[in-house]
């Protein structure tokens, strides 16, 4: 997949950017969506399908010699256990689908970024890695999400604090994008 720095940074920018607007300008909703979130069943299945395909489709590009003749079985159970999440796992499932995704987003960003001849790139590369960490520290405590979800929105003054720190780091990736990694 050929995705510039750029292009990345301005989609990144935009959907990190989308629930800290919601969040200043409806706060009421953003709060009962945030605080219901770790337990809403369709966004986790949505979340989750979209991370197993994106999972199947990075498995896919892999040129594994020593499994080849097993490749088609593998993708075939890691594809059974993605949609049975769905199924057998539902009990925080937007968050464990949250967390496959901001791995596999993750690794997006520190491949695409790899190579850019800009030290903005590292911007983000950390945010790959908070990104990653993020994804692996929910997989094994997703009730923390719901936690910190509740704590962000405990009080409408920390609910705005919170979406103008997500917008102002949203807008600065978006920057990023619009000027120091569009080519030359």
């Amino acid at each position: 997949m050929n995705l510039s720095l750029a292009t990345l940074s301005v989609a990144l920018g935009v959907l990190l950017g989308a629930p800290p607007v919601f969040g200043l300008t409806r706060p009421a909703q953003f709060t009962a969506g945030a605080r219901a979130f770790a337990r809403n069943l369709p966004v986790g299945v949505v979340l989750m399908l979209l991370g197993t395909a994106w999972f199947l489709y990075y498995f896919s590009l892999e040129a594994i010699a020593d499994f080849a003749s097993m490749k088609p079985y593998m993708m075939a159970g890691f594809g059974a256990v993605g949609v049975g999440a769905c199924f057998y796992l539902q009990d925080y499932l937007a968050v464990r689908g949250l967390a496959v995704v901001l791995l596999l987003l993750g690794k997006l960003m520190a491949d695409t970024a790899r190579w850019a001849e800009t030290d903005w790139r590292l911007v983000i590369v950390s945010l790959a890695y908070v990104f990653v960490v993020s994804g692996m520290w929910l997989t094994v405590y997703p009730w923390h999400l719901r936690d910190l979800l509740n704590w962000a929105t405990a009080s409408p003054g920390r609910t705005r604090v919170v979406n103008a720190a997500g917008l102002a780091l949203a807008l600065l990736i978006l920057v990023l994008g619009l000027t120091a990694f569009r080519p030359a």
